[in-house]
């Protein structure tokens, strides 16, 4: 027994060396700055100090085992079992969104123009935040904080392709309707999103809060009312790659979300295009020509949890994605929808994409009652204006949520464990606090 003791010892710094360097090796190669240093900094200490222990007279190593065994076992425990807090879910709008309130459509309008009259007559109270909006450099302005001519070129050409494809996001149906039964629909037009570079896909029905009220932006005439009557909506996502993401609020993050903007609409046109040619009706909503409410259609269809940033979480991507949507009439199946219990609960004690909001645009408290609901509700306007300053869509709460990590075996296997046990959650958020940091460094 003598010898034993200091032997398991030996081999459990081994164990710790190896695993905490091949921890420091993964951290490097995705190119981050301080978990390298952190990972290599526990593997060296952790495993010193257990080769010491080891050489320690007796009893000495036998109680410093069992103390290590008691934590292994906790370990285990909280890792595999459904420990913590039950928390509620956040429900459904209970009404329809007019799309000439956002930002977007607002920041959109001609002064002097009769829209832009109209929408200020109707809503005064925006008129001075969205005056000191328009004041501001602009997004992809040349004179912006963070202006890149090259990279600004790049997303500017981005976007005009996205707008180049608005025409195309409708159309009439084919005289020939191909019939299948509605799995094998799904089946085909999955598998259609996927091979496209879709990363995942789902299917709802769709629902009268999904569409927007009102034409705020894209084809049609602004101001009238949407008439969408699909029965269904196929959601999908995109990745954003994660080294242009960590460059947020970067000119190369910009570049990599217009870039992925492009990829989904894309994605959509063709789905929507092979719907119609086989006798249905589709339509496509991409950037700057939506009728429906991305992020509520991608959460119904399994997709993902809308988090604190109201931003979609999906499971191995957290918010990094770009979203895409083809409602359709064709005859379909509803997957699950995404509500996700984990994700609020670790939202909500993770709170790094508040912390970090340039502008704080991200509450910082507990969800609150909206719409027969509970959420967190973002200042859109604030955050906007932001972007309008540094030329960018600053994108630091995406660069930031512990979520966003690359999709690999090492940051699954934490994503597992958090998905199932609260407990895990608060000792995985200490430790991406530990080796990232609570408010990382944008890359330079």
């Amino acid at each position: 027994m003598e010898t034993v003791v200091p032997t398991v010892l030996m081999a459990i710094a081994a164990m710790i060396l190896v695993a905490f360097g091949v921890f420091a090796v993964v951290f490097l190669r995705e190119g981050e700055r301080r978990a390298p240093v952190v990972a290599a900094v526990v593997a060296v200490l952790g495993a010193s100090l257990v080769a010491v222990a080891a050489v320690l007279p007796a009893p000495i190593p036998g109680v410093i085992l069992g103390v290590m065994t008691l934590a292994l076992v906790s370990a285990v425990l909280m890792w595999f079992l459904p420990i913590g807090r039950t928390i509620s879910l956040g429900g459904r709008p209970s009404r329809r969104l007019d799309e000439r309130v956002i930002m977007f459509a607002r920041a959109r309008l001609t002064p002097g123009s009769p829209e832009f009259e109209t929408y200020y007559q109707v809503h005064p109270e925006h008129r001075s935040g969205d005056d000191r909006t328009r004041a501001l450099p602009g997004l992809l302005s040349p004179d912006a904080e963070f202006a890149d001519e090259v990279a600004f070129a790049a997303a500017d050409a981005s976007f005009d392709l996205c707008e180049a494809l608005h025409p195309e996001v409708d159309g009439e149906p084919a005289s020939h309707q191909v019939v299948l039964e509605p799995e094998v629909w799904v089946d085909r037009l999955k598998n259609l999103a996927l091979s496209n570079g879709a990363v995942t896909v789902g299917v709802t029905r769709l629902e009268p809060y999904h569409i927007y009220s009102n034409i705020g932006r894209g084809t049609g005439t602004w101001g009238d009312p949407v008439s969408l009557d699909h029965r269904w909506a196929i959601a999908f996502s995109v990745e954003m790659d994660h080294t242009a993401v960590a460059h947020a609020p970067g000119a190369p993050a910009i570049v990599e979300s217009a870039h992925q903007y492009v990829e989904s609409a894309k994605i959509a046109v063709q789905l929507a295009s092979t719907i119609r040619r086989c006798g249905w009706n589709a339509r496509a909503h991409i950037d700057g020509n939506y009728r429906v409410i991305a992020p509520l259609v991608a959460r119904d269809a399994g997709l993902g949890e809308i988090g604190r940033m109201g931003l979609l979480m999906t499971p191995g991507l957290g918010p990094r994605v770009r979203l895409g949507i083809v409602t359709t009439d064709v005859p379909l199946v509803a997957d699950s929808p995404g509500d996700d219990r984990s994700v609020l609960d670790f939202c909500s004690i993770c709170r790094k994409c508040a912390d970090t909001c340039p502008v704080g645009a991200i509450p910082g408290g507990e969800r609150q009652p909206i719409d027969e609901g509970l959420r967190w509700a973002i200042d859109p306007d604030t955050c906007f204006r932001y972007w309008n300053v540094i030329g960018t869509d600053c994108g630091r709460c995406m660069s930031v949520c512990p979520y966003s990590h690359p999709d690999n075996a090492a940051h699954n296997v934490v994503r597992w464990a958090i998905a199932r046990s609260g407990a895990a959650r608060r000792a995985m958020l200490w430790m991406d606090d530990l080796f990232y940091g609570r408010s990382p460094n944008p890359r330079g």
